[in-house]
């Protein structure tokens, strides 16, 4: 990879068509155009009805290929590339992937409305499938089928649902969470920023530091998850009791 990566850094502005991209690469022209209608790369420039790429193209098919060769899906791939900078080189991508790959969900499940509501064991409804695409927990296929964005935390909210609780009632309790969550994870990346980040460069460009980026990130997911977790606990030890005692309480007085 680090040699492709070097010849590809030495194929400066030199612009290639499909097929001089394709070779280059060492993959088919099929699939550079698969590869291209998922949003895997940038659009050419075109001369009439000529595309030309450029470097930028060569550094994300790389990618690409070593990621699919990893074993990681093209979906995955997809969402790693989606926040990418169009005009990224190589040693550019490949701290993108170090940085965001460890926290992306697991890869996503196409289901329907119809089994979803068959596994919460509640009635077809519409209105709720409306708000879990507004927040993010389903997106609409052209079929009409819906894709799971993160099914780990889908299969929780069944159980929750199975439990007697209504999925409307859990669907705002969730997106009060994604508020709070979203808040927790910018306080967790202010302090890396602020600390560990710039003291991890100070030695020499991020490229260059690319390995200690990813020992850093690797440690670094499952000690927030934990102390996350170990917060949680506490806090929802706490606020069961006062909920319990508050409820004890009313019945005593009836």
């Amino acid at each position: 990879m680090e040699a492709e990566e070097r010849a590809a850094e030495h194929d400066g502005e030199r612009e290639m068509t499909v097929d001089e991209l394709a070779a280059r690469v060492g993959i088919t022209v099929r699939n550079v155009r698969a590869y291209a209608a998922r949003g895997l790369l940038p659009p050419p420039r075109l001369v009439g009805r000529t595309g030309y790429y450029g470097p930028e193209h060569v550094a994300r098919l790389l990618l690409v290929r070593e990621m699919l060769a990893e074993g990681y899906s093209l979906a995955v791939i997809e969402r790693t590339l989606a926040t990418a900078p169009a005009v990224g080189g190589s040693a550019t991508l490949a701290l993108h992937r170090a940085l965001l790959a460890p926290w992306l969900p697991p890869e996503p499940e196409e289901t329907t409305a119809e089994e979803l509501a068959a596994r919460a064991g509640v009635p077809v409804d519409p209105a709720t499938v409306d708000e879990m695409v507004r927040l993010g927990l389903v997106e609409r296929l052209d079929d009409g089928r819906l894709r799971v964005t993160d099914p780990p935390l889908l299969t929780a909210g069944l159980q929750v649902v199975r439990l007697g609780v209504p999925p409307s009632a859990l669907i705002a309790a969730q997106a009060r969470v994604i508020e709070l969550v979203r808040e927790i994870a910018a306080t967790y990346v202010g302090m890396y920023v602020e600390t560990g980040w710039r003291a991890l460069f100070a030695e020499g460009s991020p490229p260059d530091q690319l390995d200690r980026v990813r020992a850093v990130v690797d440690r670094l997911q499952p000690a927030a998850a934990q102390a996350l977790l170990a917060s949680f606990r506490t806090e929802m030890a706490a606020a069961v009791g006062a909920a319990v005692e508050a409820e004890l309480g009313a019945l005593a007085e009836e």
